[in-house]
């Protein structure tokens, strides 16, 4: 029995996709015999005519992926597009390395390893990009440290 019709024309009332117009096997005979969309509205009510619950995507395996990303999993060259500045952006990275050297001379200078003259000079070639790192840093200090 072809029901196309009447299940396009449900659609239409129930404001759905054809898709998730359900017609109940036991009624099939009732429903091809439908017409008109007040045929229609009847059937509805009697409920041989429904309309399904949406489908949602299931984050699960989402989930499970973020949290083994979250441990470093699955993050090789492999996997990567784009250029690694893409992933993290310069400012980014230059953002985390300038603040990690600043804390570094705050630190050594309140703990009074360095004056404010030493720390004011390193604290300038930092800002200027002499430093690759917080142990560049400090390997460049040793001596003044001692």
């Amino acid at each position: 029995m072809d029901v196309s019709f009447q299940k396009r024309m449900a659609a239409d009332i129930l404001k759905c996709g054809i898709s998730r117009v359900y017609i109940d096997p036991k009624g099939l005979e009732e429903v091809s015999d439908a017409i008109t969309r007040e045929d229609v509205r009847m059937l509805i009510k009697k409920g041989l005519i429904k309309k399904l619950p949406v489908k949602g995507n299931s984050r699960a395996r989402w989930r499970k992926k973020r949290i083994q990303k979250m441990k470093g999993r699955s993050k090789g060259p492999g996997t990567r597009k784009g250029t690694k500045h893409a992933r993290l952006s310069r400012k980014d990275r230059w953002i985390s390395t300038i603040r990690a050297i600043r804390n570094e001379l705050r630190k050594l200078k309140k703990e009074g390893k360095i004056d404010k003259r030493t720390y004011r000079k390193y604290y300038r070639l930092a800002k200027g990009g002499m430093f690759r790192s917080r142990a560049h840093l400090l390997m460049h200090m040793k001596e003044v440290i001692k």
